[in-house]
């Protein structure tokens, strides 16, 4: 049986061992990497940096959440405005594997970047066993590219320290609860953020969609790349479509779509329209995985 405390024990031990010298973790705000922050911090304690990059890509209030997380967690951090240049090198992209090689180089570049001032020579990230396994670890067909693992650059500056590579979302999460954080339930949300829920070019009026309706419901929202025939009062209007994906997964790699209420769909529905005057429909994913992955792309 997992023993989250002695998991704690015996990462904090391995990582003062693995790291010698400085080094930056990328901090995202979830369950994943706000663990690995807090145990590098217990490793590491003025040696490490936690780096958060706000992409423009991520859910309404989060940058505040995750300044509030880590210095709740007495975590040493830095936010790194990236808005700008993680829209710009997305610009006229479609393919979603792309999309993630990109976001995954731009991470780096940033981490890099940011690395010489503090005098780092490590990155830590909150890889987890289902990244690896899906973008192609082990002999295993890749399912799609994560974009801390198979995403990255192939030369990198930076050593690699994974303290939770061995480690499914369940036990990430038995862990966060030892360790007290808030964000043990929180609702997980992909590395490359709202670029893999607009299916097609990432733009910024996809992106306020999107970021708009995770807030109406946090659950697996997309934006559908087709436009459908809505009335808007007695007028005949061209609008966006937004899938809500809700699954229900104990380790990450497998589930099944969350049997929601019918009245429960129709206040998302009747929210999301009436927030949103540009999206005009509203479609529930009811696909488990496998077949399909949790994301659209």
């Amino acid at each position: 049986m997992f023993d989250p405390a002695g998991f704690i024990e015996e990462s904090v031990g391995a990582l003062k061992a693995e790291v010698r010298g400085k080094a930056l973790i990328a901090a995202s705000g979830g369950v994943d990497s706000t663990v690995a922050a807090v145990l590098a911090s217990r490793a590491l304690g003025a040696s490490l940096l936690a780096v958060f990059v706000d992409t423009g890509l991520m859910r309404k209030g989060e940058v505040a959440d995750v300044d509030r997380t880590l210095k709740e967690m007495n975590v040493r951090h830095k936010i790194v405005d990236a808005r700008d240049a993680f829209l710009a090198a997305l610009k006229g992209v479609e393919d979603p594997e792309k999309k993630r090689a990109i976001i995954g180089a731009k991470f780096i570049e940033i981490f890099e970047r940011e690395a010489k001032p503090f005098g780092a020579e490590w990155l830590v990230q909150g890889t987890i066993a289902p990244d690896w396994i899906e973008s192609g670890g082990q002999l295993r067909d890749r399912i799609k590219t994560h974009h801390n693992v198979a995403g990255l650059p192939e030369v990198m500056r930076l050593k690699l320290a994974e303290p939770l590579r061995d480690l499914y979302k369940d036990e990430v999460r038995k862990v966060a609860r030892a360790l007290g954080l808030r964000v043990a339930e929180r609702q997980p949300f992909p590395g490359p953020a709202l670029a893999v829920r607009c299916l097609g070019e990432v733009t910024p009026e996809k992106v306020e969609i999107v970021r708009g309706a995770c807030a109406v419901v946090e659950e697996e929202i997309v934006l559908l790349p087709i436009r459908s025939v809505g009335v808007h009062g007695d007028v005949r209007v061209y609008g966006w479509t937004v899938a809500v994906r809700a699954i229900e997964s104990v380790d990450g790699m497998s589930g099944r779509y969350a049997r929601i209420p019918h009245e429960v769909l129709d206040r998302i529905s009747v929210r999301i329209t009436n927030e949103m005057p540009n999206v005009n429909r509203v479609v529930y994913d009811v696909t488990n995985k496998p077949p399909a992955t949790i994301e659209w792309e």
